[in-house]
């Protein structure tokens, strides 16, 4: 049965209240062109802590970003109290283009991958020598998630007191990266220090590194005035570390411009994520020869053009081998 007429009027249709009192929903979203620019400095359990010029604000994110998470080293625009005061609370409503972005994954099994920090400049791979022994295959990981994710690679090699540096160094020569060797005793009193803010002079770094070998002791002598981390030591049973750093932390240098980023220890860096076509960028001595590769070359195959490439003198032999011990590394495990 008809409830109107046939020639109905909007004010005799009757409307529903909203029993909520809210306004109803639109999908038009406010542009926050006012919005302020800040930068993630830490995140802890929904919370953002993020700089916004000089202060500390502490944010969440806006419901209309969704999933999109924003990590350690974000560019957000924010809205809201942005006085940093205590017990306010800002909001993100936007996560700016990324310049470069270190993930992994847990395993090379596992298909979620962790984004570790984004818009980092450099990725220093902290080692020790000894206590603990040195892992080529999480350093080469490392390198692999460096090169992918744009970040220039930087190795820090503690405890030099404890064994020579030659033969890593020597692993590594043909890739021409940047390295600082410290001993226990440069750690101490920080010398050490001294020597990597060098290569951290106006760039956002990255440490990673497993535990025990000495990461947040120079972290934090690198940013003496804000030490939050605690040191451990190493088991002497299983001859690992323990985990002192639960949550990535970007920090002000001391003494230069930059940003140190202290992450936590891990004890392996899955692969799963990482496009092998992508690692190729890192080389551009040996880029240009994979243009005669075949599709979807794995560049250590039978047919693979580098092979010519490198016969015809265009390149190091060490270099070509290096690429593949790299591209090689995500079949291997770490304890390899």
């Amino acid at each position: 049965m008809r409830r109107y007429g046939k020639h109905t009027d909007e004010d005799d249709i009757r409307s529903r209240p909203n029993r909520r009192g809210n306004r109803p929903r639109t999908s038009i979203r406010p542009k926050h062109e006012d919005a302020a620019e800040g930068m993630v400095l830490t995140v802890d359990r929904g919370r953002l802590t993020c700089l916004v010029e000089d202060r500390a604000v502490v944010a969440m994110k806006a419901r209309e970003l969704g999933r999109k998470a924003a990590v350690v080293g974000d560019r957000v625009a924010l809205v809201g109290d942005l006085s940093g005061a205590k017990d306010t609370l800002a909001r993100i409503v936007r996560i700016e283009e990324r310049a470069s972005l270190l993930r992994r994954t847990a395993d090379d099994d596992d298909p979620y991958e962790r984004v570790v920090v984004a818009n980092a400049d450099q990725l220093a791979i902290v080692t020790a020598l000894a206590d603990p022994e040195p892992r080529p295959r999480l350093i080469d990981r490392c390198l692999v998630a460096a090169f992918d994710g744009g970040l220039d690679p930087l190795l820090v090699l503690t405890k030099s007191d404890l064994a020579p540096p030659d033969q890593l160094l020597e692993l590594y020569g043909a890739l021409d990266i940047p390295y600082v060797v410290t001993s226990r005793e440069e750690l101490d009193n920080g010398d050490a220090a001294d020597r990597v803010r060098e290569h951290l002079d106006g760039k956002i770094t990255a440490f990673v590194g497993h535990s025990g070998v000495g990461k947040t002791t120079l972290v934090n002598a690198l940013v003496p005035e804000k030490r939050q981390r605690s040191t451990g030591r190493v088991n002497a049973v299983t001859g690992r570390g323990r985990h002192t750093t639960t949550s990535a932390l970007a920090l002000p240098l001391a003494g230069a411009e930059g940003w140190v980023v202290d992450t936590p220890g891990v004890r392996s860096f899955g692969l799963a994520h990482i496009d092998p076509s992508r690692v190729i960028h890192a080389f551009p001595d040996l880029e240009p020869g994979t243009v005669d590769c075949p599709r979807a070359c794995s560049h250590d195959e039978p047919d693979c053009a580098l092979d010519a490439w490198v016969a015809e003198g265009r390149a190091d032999p060490a270099r070509l081998y290096s690429l593949r011990r790299l591209l090689a590394t995500r079949e291997r495990r770490e304890g390899d």
